[in-house]
């Protein structure tokens, strides 16, 4: 949530700074807004609105020039979007700059503190907060011995790991970051630069993002590989409580909270061609059209033929620890929620291992008690998901393994947990989650089978699984062809204000994720159901302007299905189906039919995915949604 890009270096730094604002807008698009130092002059642009209508237009009118800079694109948490609460906000003398992602908990505690000794604030966000406590900081450091902040030979150096020599502590401005940030409760991600500083950025995580990109002769902060993937593929990822001085020609890290800093350069897996829309109106339609090569990269290498399973290579736990495991405890937020679900019925039957779903955010907070052998899974996208990071944490504190599924190489949750499984599905840009999400069940398929066949699943039953992973691929094609089709439904059903998706078995979490994708992006409310639970309440709600989506595949729930299915068309509800080629019985009774392509039960999750998402998706674009970037939303929640 928000974005962050800063340059040191030679070059112009406005084309870079909005450059990477734009390929950061996924993340927040609230508001956007750059400081550059122009000789010892800081210059500080900002304006409401999305950068081609804001900021983009008032760079045009009001240049800025220089090499150094920040910028931040804003999802807005303490104050309403509006030019004031844009980011980058000044300390009281106007000399220092901060960007921030994340919550500054006891902002007010400390906006009293300022306040009583004559700092005024002109907006009402925590992070102008914080930007006049590190400029407050600064001028002590300017004065050795100033009240607040002991001499310096008198304060244990803070540990460090550099890249060059040179301490980089004696730098008054990290100096006054790590004061500042000792008294924050709360996350952050910031970037920070100062008029007396020509040729430094500091900046600091705990529980927000951050990587340093590292150039010849100039070096990039950002909160999102995105923004610096065209200048570069060498990056250092931050860890909680690290602070880095960036010049243009190194880099230092310390740590607060460590006796040293953990400092690995690692290279960026994806291309900056990866990142842009191409020949699609929608970075999300692209991704969806990219799902069949998603499924070929989460398949590769991990099928094992001759020994009828799975293989991984980074789960770091032996085949005698997997077989001990007596319950798998998943936790996720949002789309990897319902994936996880999906998982729960897979691992379930494949691997005869109890599994119970929580919502990260819940399981941080409720004492429930996990037996020794229990694991506990996360999911995420990001690997930066703040909740379910936070459950992880919990997990091992408890003294649990926790391992991840995670597709950005070098995230937190990557790094902190024991062990886990990449998903390779590239970047996905489009707030809303498609590749990931089939992803995400592709690999929990192949996790089924793993520990299935470590315990009591045969070899004949897991090859018909793996077989029919394979299969996916070319089946998605043949669904992403009917894209047509999908478009003219979509377009028939565009004025409904209400709609439920229903179904059982196995495609019963897919029918909640269909209803999240068409609230996420069409703004239109939609409920997603086991269909035999509508007879216990909702069905109230049925009438001929209320349309259902049905997801009925000829499954071992197929029978039952049509039986609740029938009991909505006996209240006049429209029905548009999902249904299995060849079905002759579903085209009877339901208004309108999307086939997908037969596979065996524990695949159609994946398959019955796709079309929702490309229904969700023409109905966004047939109301005049902004598809990639819709209202309130941000692509990476790490704030809880």
């Amino acid at each position: 949530m928000c974005g962050i890009i800063g340059y040191v270096g030679k070059k112009a730094v406005s084309p870079i700074l909005l450059e990477g604002l734009r390929r950061l807008e996924y993340r927040g698009y609230d508001s956007a807004g750059v400081a550059v130092l122009d000789g010892d002059e800081l210059l500080v642009r900002k304006k409401k609105g999305k950068i081609s209508e804001g900021l983009a237009r008032l760079l045009k009118s009001q240049p800025v020039a220089g090499n150094l800079g920040i910028g931040h694109t804003r999802w807005a948490t303490h104050g309403p979007p509006s030019d004031i609460n844009s980011h980058p906000h000044l300390d009281q003398s106007g000399r220092i700059a901060v960007v921030h992602n994340g919550v500054i908990e006891n902002y007010d505690a400390l906006r009293q503190k300022l306040l009583a000794t004559g700092h005024k604030f002109k907006s009402g966000t925590d992070t102008e907060v914080l930007a006049h406590l590190i400029g407050d900081y600064y001028e002590k450091r300017r004065t050795p011995g100033s009240a607040g902040v002991p001499p310096a030979d008198s304060r244990a150096e803070l540990p460090t790991r550099q890249r060059d020599a040179g301490a980089p502590s004696s730098n008054p401005l990290t100096q006054a970051v790590c004061d500042a940030l000792r008294e924050v409760i709360g996350t952050y991600g910031i970037a920070v630069i100062c008029a007396d500083q020509p040729d430094t950025i500091v900046g600091a995580r705990r529980g927000s993002p951050l990587i340093i990109g590292i150039g010849t002769g100039e070096n990039f902060l950002a909160s999102d590989a995105n923004a610096i993937v065209a200048h570069t593929k060498k990056v250092v990822y931050l860890n909680d409580y690290d602070v880095a001085t960036v010049t243009s020609a190194r880099f230092d890290v310390l740590n607060l909270g460590t006796d040293t800093a953990n400092v690995q350069v690692s290279k960026l897996e994806f291309s900056q061609e990866d990142a842009v829309r191409g020949k699609y109106e929608h970075f999300m339609l692209k991704e969806i059209f990219e799902q069949p090569r998603t499924v070929e990269n989460a398949l590769r290498g991990r099928v094992d033929n001759e020994g009828a399973t799975a293989k991984f290579g980074g789960l770091n736990l032996t085949s005698a620890e997997l077989r001990s495991i007596d319950r798998i405890v998943i936790a996720a937020s949002g789309t990897s929620w319902h994936a996880a679900l999906v998982g729960e019925y897979l691992i379930e039957e494949l691997a005869q291992i109890p599994v119970e779903v929580e919502f990260a955010h819940e399981f941080c907070y409720r004492n429930a008690p996990l037996e020794k052998s229990t694991v506990l899974l996360v999911v995420s996208q990001s690997g930066e998901t703040a909740d379910t990071l936070a459950a992880l944490r919990e997990a091992k504190r408890r003294g649990h393994r926790a391992l991840a599924i995670v597709n950005v190489v070098g995230s937190t949750i990557a790094r902190e947990s024991d062990g886990g499984i990449y998903m390779h599905a590239g970047p996905e840009i489009g707030v809303a989650s498609t590749k990931a999400f089939v992803s995400t069940l592709t690999i929990l398929a192949l996790l089924a089978v793993h520990l299935g066949r470590l315990r009591n699943l045969s070899a004949r039953r897991a090859l018909e699984i793996l077989h029919a992973l394979e299969a996916v691929p070319k089946q998605l094609e043949s669904i992403l062809a009917q894209n047509n089709a999908f478009k003219k439904i979509a377009k028939k059903y565009a004025k409904a204000d209400d709609f439920f998706f229903l179904s059982r078995g196995y495609t019963f979490p897919i029918a909640l994720e269909g209803a999240l994708k068409l609230k996420e992006i069409s703004y239109i409310h939609a409920e997603g159901y086991s269909a035999a639970e509508m007879k216990h309440g909702p069905i109230a709600l049925i009438d001929p302007k209320t349309p259902t989506v049905f997801l009925v595949p000829q499954d071992s729930m197929y029978d039952k299905t049509m039986a609740n299915l029938a009991m909505i068309r006996a209240r006049k509800g429209p029905i548009i189906a999902l249904a299995t080629e060849g079905d002759k019985q579903i085209g009877k009774v339901a208004n309108d039919v999307i086939y997908l392509p037969k596979a065996l039960e524990p695949i159609n999750p994946i398959l019955a995915a796709v079309p929702l998402q490309l229904f969700a998706y023409h109905i966004a674009v047939t109301r005049g949604c902004d598809v990639d970037k819709p209202r309130n939303l941000a692509k990476s929640v790490t704030v809880e």
